[in-house]
């Protein structure tokens, strides 16, 4: 058994899929719905939920496992609310028998199709977390999210937006950046204002499908595939994802400072006063977020659900040692000792650390493997929010709210700084080190 107070002991959290890859929903740029292929032999609905004795060793194990007094449970899919509210009853019922005094905590991914007054009820009474699918305004949004018969699922959407809200839901809105939404990112960001929540978060989508796959194997490949493969038409593209960032980080950072959260803002600024990323992407290492599916078999990560990143099953070995295991300790390391040198000279890796392996899949131009796709995006905006951020980290560190920021940035778009314009030739009032007509004046 893993030793959870030893020093060289990693604290994990794990990504559980109660039911699989089973989906309500049929969107043209899910990556997980092909995962079925990996269990060909399940035939019934029934053969993809988590049972309950499996389920419940699960939950015991995982509190167990977790070093601290707080345990985080977080469940998705597929699409978890398939199994029904009184199956999460017993999810709470199993959490509650082995808590041993631990504080639980729940978050739910969701397509938000199925949600109704049990469920959001239930979601309420129990402190649940929910993560909603909603990529902007309805002919963005239904550009991808369809369901089986490719009918669209914004208004089903919409209702289950207005359920949450009237049982006091606490949700965040998952936003997945795909090559058309992409386009339109004022339009995204103040329709996921106006809906009246101000928790977001976006998720660029980057697939590559297999030239030529074999018979009964998946299309989408990883990134260390090496035969012939092309990106898919629905990914983002790198650039078109760096300037939808900054075009919704120009607007934020002038308004909404301290009133929206936006996920990746709030990852930057922790990246610039020091802290370690909290969005694994953006850690310098990985693997200590594997998934658990619906028959106890364990996968690195939820973008390397290959049968070469099975690490194991949760009734062949206790949870903590495969997680700590080698194999899955390297593959975490791997992110950054397989960095290109181009990455380890970047002035922004401290960032940015390559982003996701899944994406490091291009060469740089002196012929280096492993440089991100996404390269040119997280270029482009870190290098855009820099003064913005140098000044919020320069609050913080002062002990001001960094939504003075807000006031900042307007003085310095009329160039009014102490209440008067300062000279072409003045050094700039924003401590560039610049002449003003140099950087703020050139507006």
């Amino acid at each position: 058994m893993a030793d959870v107070s030893s020093p060289e002991f990693r604290g994990f959290n794990v990504l559980v899929k109660p039911i699989g890859s089973l989906c309500n929903l049929r969107c043209r740029y899910c990556f997980y719905l092909e995962k079925e292929a990996l269990y060909p032999e399940n035939r019934l609905q029934s053969d993809w939920i988590l049972q309950e004795d499996m389920l419940e060793e699960f939950i015991r194990r995982y509190i167990a496992s977790q070093p601290g007094s707080d345990v985080s449970f977080a469940w998705q899919g597929g699409e978890p609310t398939l199994l029904g509210v009184d199956y999460f009853r017993k999810v709470v019922a199993f959490q509650n028998k082995y808590a041993n005094g631990r504080k639980i905590e729940n978050s739910l991914q969701t397509n938000g199709v199925l949600l109704d007054d049990a469920w959001c009820a239930f979601l309420a009474e129990n402190h649940f977390l929910v993560g909603l699918s909603l990529d902007g305004p309805a002919p963005l949004h239904d550009r991808g999210r369809v369901d089986k018969g490719g009918a669209p699922s914004f208004d089903r959407v919409l209702r289950s937006v207005e359920c949450l809200k009237k049982h006091g839901v606490e949700f965040n809105t998952l936003t997945v950046v795909h090559r058309h939404n992409s386009r339109d990112p004022l339009k995204v960001y103040r329709f996921l204002k106006e809906i009246g929540h101000g928790f977001l978060q976006f998720i660029p989508i980057v697939e590559r499908a297999a030239v030529h796959p074999g018979t009964g194997e998946q299309v989408l490949v990883p990134a260390d595939f090496r035969g012939p493969a092309q990106v898919t038409e629905w990914s983002v593209e790198p650039l078109r994802y760096g300037r939808f960032l900054s075009a919704i980080f120009d607007e934020w950072v002038r308004n909404d400072v301290g009133k929206i959260f936006v996920q990746l803002f709030d990852v930057t600024l922790a990246s610039w006063v020091g802290m370690e990323p909290a969005l694994c992407v953006f850690q310098r290492t990985c693997g200590k977020a594997p998934v658990l599916e619906h028959n106890g078999d364990l996968y690195s990560c939820d973008h390397y659900v290959y049968p070469e990143n099975r690490i194991g099953n949760i009734m062949e070995a206790p949870l903590a040692e495969i997680v700590n295991s080698d194999r899955q300790v390297r593959f975490g390391r791997e992110k950054q000792d397989r960095l290109p040198q181009y990455c380890r000279e970047c002035p922004i890796l401290f960032a940015c650390n390559g982003e996701c392996p899944k994406h490091r899949f291009i060469t740089t131009t002196a012929g280096e493997t492993d440089l991100n796709y996404l390269c040119p995006a997280y270029k482009h905006f870190f290098t855009h929010v820099t003064p913005f951020m140098d000044f919020m980290a320069a609050e913080l560190k002062a002990a001001r709210p960094p939504a003075n920021v807000m006031a900042w940035v307007r003085r310095k778009d009329a160039g009014v700084f102490d209440g008067k314009r300062p000279g072409r030739n003045d050094p700039c009032p924003c401590g560039s080190g610049l002449k003003y007509k140099r950087c703020c004046g050139r507006t």
